[in-house]
């Protein structure tokens, strides 16, 4: 038979934004437990008093630390680079669109200078580079049908220690942050020590203020 803290665990762990902020302790158990009293009883098929709930969570809370803490990974403030001006593209995947991807490799390696990013999956193929490359990229590939298009994107992209490799909740360290503060990402790309953010525009110098805030000198 599953117990009110089995059974509190289970609701709180759904959400990270509710873990993370039992675990500072900003939250107010009473409202907390008003809140997931009505799932709770019907998990546990009875009634559950709100004193119960409330001690429940209380005694969960040693259990919801993060196991990641920045400063164990990011000795000094990394590096952030931001590009504006930036265009993405999503084709179906062909045999044919295979084929002219040497040619856009080809054409990146003579123009270096351009943000250019490509994600290959399973039935969709997208490309993410600056505006005026973009549009030579459209020529190369103009017999394929452009599934989505997207214009006026920036990047936003971190450059991290090789500590990342093992460190589990990096990339919710910086997601989270922005998802707080509801600023939408289009797409996340990521290298060896480089994570990419791609968002409209108008969001980047919010969202760059708000990861530089993660390192502020406390």
């Amino acid at each position: 038979m599953i117990t009110v803290p089995e059974a509190a665990k289970k609701i709180i762990e759904r959400s990270r934004y509710l873990s993370e902020a039992i675990s500072k302790g900003l939250i107010n158990y009473s409202a907390l437990a008003r809140y997931i009293k009505p799932e709770l009883e019907e998990m546990l098929f009875k009634d559950v008093s709100e004193s119960a709930i409330i001690m429940a969570l209380k005694r969960l809370e040693p259990q919801f630390q993060p196991k990641f803490k920045q400063s164990n990974v990011f000795k000094t403030p990394p590096e952030m680079i931001v590009r504006s001006n930036l265009t993405e593209l999503t084709f179906n995947n062909s045999e044919e669109l295979t084929e002219k991807l040497s040619e856009i490799f080809s054409l990146h390696a003579r123009h270096s200078k351009y943000f250019f990013a490509l994600t290959e999956g399973i039935s969709e193929t997208t490309i993410i580079a600056s505006y005026d490359f973009a549009e030579n990229i459209k020529k190369i590939l103009k017999e394929q049908t452009i599934v989505a298009e997207y214009k006026n994107l920036s990047s936003l992209t971190v450059r991290q220690p090789k500590e990342i490799t093992y460190t589990p909740g990096i990339v919710y360290f910086f997601l989270k942050s922005l998802a707080w503060e509801g600023i939408n990402l289009m797409e996340v790309v990521s290298t060896y020590l480089e994570l990419t953010l791609i968002l409209e525009d108008k969001e980047v110098n919010r969202a760059f203020a708000i990861l530089k805030s993660l390192f502020a000198e406390k």
